[in-house]
């Protein structure tokens, strides 16, 4: 071992990535170290060549450096893809024969904040992964300090045409507006659309990481006005979103609704399960009991798993599903594709589903049963605490005799719907989430809700935010 040792800041170590405030809770000697470390890891499971990307913020290319001479120092074989979307870096640890991945990505966080998420192998790196790496900087358990190299790849080129391969597509000419955020993905969008037949408007496609015209979050409504406004303009089909890496997507239909998450799901389900009937499709606990329903009456079986990208790749690998998603727009295809999350080639995949169906999207949104539900809420309670809460009341609805699945947190059946209530695994907050048929209903639920956190001494989340419709 050499002189080397650091500590992180403790709230940059969370469950999915290591993330923080660039100055504040992260800097340079911390990319230096997760470099150092994850190299460690790498070299001490027989690997050898580690794959490195970064998003367009402005503190990616100096974090990068740190990062980059870490993993040289560790003995790594570094290549490195540079400037893109996270999926396309996890494209490129299958294409380069990688043993391990690191992308540098603030994913969907104010400019100020900077991350790395990485793939150990093929497999996601994650929870206790990130704990432990932690605990190896901090005592200096590395391997000694050797010499490695670098080198730059394009896969650019490559990663698109592996996308486009799997668009069929039908007769169908489609009028797509794309919103890259100003994120990392707007490069590579404007390339692919050129591979595709239709008319393509791309908006926000220069990457900047200051982000000048909205929030890089396509599941929040407000930003996605200005695809809305051009979606109506050029009387679009459709409009697709990516967030800051663009591995989350959000889409609006030809009237400019919105779809969730879970109703995307339901289209891209219904799809893949003609070509693979009976097959497992996953979807996280916060999702509507209208994509379990759908799900099964296509044909498939409906597997409600924990919210979490890491532990849906993780769930996919062992169920063998070809398809997955989240509320947060995370949507994993292994129909074809690896099995991550990239909203780029999720989007591909809606484009050819589209262009073979008889259908719109927005004939396809309305015709799913109409719900009503709270959106999702977060309330603060103690990391200490939080998870204890949900223990609590898990434990009072058990001794009512209460219909729960205890996947993540609670969710609770009833006539009139169902109510969750879960831990956050990445901050000091409980979510909670009502979904029912009538707005009557839905208040029941919500009292409910109420009822059990006040019974275990915390204040009731606010209600007071409109009811969502889906």
């Amino acid at each position: 071992m050499d002189a080397f040792t650091h500590r992180f800041d403790p709230t940059s170590l969370r469950e999915y990535d290591i993330r923080g405030i660039v100055g504040k809770t992260l800097h340079g000697a911390d990319a230096f170290a997760i470099g150092r470390v994850f190299g460690t890891i790498v070299a001490r499971a027989g690997g050898g060549r580690v794959a490195v990307g970064r998003d367009g913020r402005l503190s990616s290319p100096e974090l990068e450096t740190h990062l980059v001479a870490g993993l040289v120092a560790s003995g790594m074989e570094v290549v490195r893809v540079g400037c893109g979307p996270t999926p396309m870096l996890y494209f490129a640890s299958y294409d380069q024969k990688a043993d391990g991945a690191v992308m540098l990505t603030g994913s969907h966080n104010p400019p100020d904040y900077n991350g790395f998420k990485m793939m150990i192998g093929k497999k996601p790196f994650f929870g206790k992964d990130i704990q432990e790496l932690g605990r190896m900087a901090a005592e200096g358990d590395v391997v000694p300090e050797a010499k490695g190299s670098s080198r730059e790849v394009d896969v650019s080129a490559t990663y698109i045409a592996r996308m486009v391969q799997d668009y069929g597509g039908g007769a169908k000419k489609l009028n797509v507006v794309w919103d890259p955020g100003n994120g990392s993905g707007g490069a590579i969008t404007e390339r692919l659309v050129r591979e595709l037949p239709g008319t393509h408007h791309v908006i926000n496609a220069e990457i900047d990481g200051r982000f000048p015209n909205h929030h890089p979050d396509p599941t929040v409504l407000k930003n996605l006005a200005q695809i809305i406004a051009k979606v109506r303009e050029t009387k679009a089909d459709l409009g697709i979103a990516f967030d800051g890496d663009a591995d989350r997507i959000g889409v609006v239909d030809g009237e400019g609704n919105m779809l969730f998450g879970d109703q995307l799901l339901v289209v891209l389900a219904r799809d893949v399960l003609k070509a693979h009937p009976g097959a497992t499709i996953i979807a996280d606990v916060k999702a509507s009991q209208v994509l379990f329903d759908e799900i099964a009456a296509a044909g498939g079986t409906p597997l409600m798993w924990r919210t979490g990208h890491s532990l849906i790749k993780q769930k996919m690998a062992e169920t063998g599903c070809p398809l997955a998603g989240e509320m947060s727009g995370h949507i994993f295809f292994a129909d074809k594709w690896y099995g991550f999350d990239d909203a780029l080639y999720s989007a591909l995949r809606l484009l050819d589903t589209l262009a073979r169906s008889e259908q719109s999207l927005a004939q396809m949104r309305a015709g799913l049963p109409q719900v009503l539900n709270t959106p999702e809420l977060r309330f603060n309670c103690e990391d200490t605490r939080k998870f204890e809460v949900v223990r609590e009341v898990a434990a009072r609805l058990d001794a009512e005799g209460a219909d729960v699945s205890a996947v993540d947190g609670v969710r609770v059946n009833t006539p009139d719907g169902w109510w969750l209530l879960r831990a956050s695994n990445t901050q000091a907050v409980l979510v909670a989430r009502a979904e029912a048929s009538s707005a009557e209903g839905l208040e029941r639920l919500k009292a409910q809700l109420a009822a059990q956190i006040e019974a275990s001494g915390l204040a009731a989340p606010d209600f007071s935010g409109e009811n969502a419709g889906h």
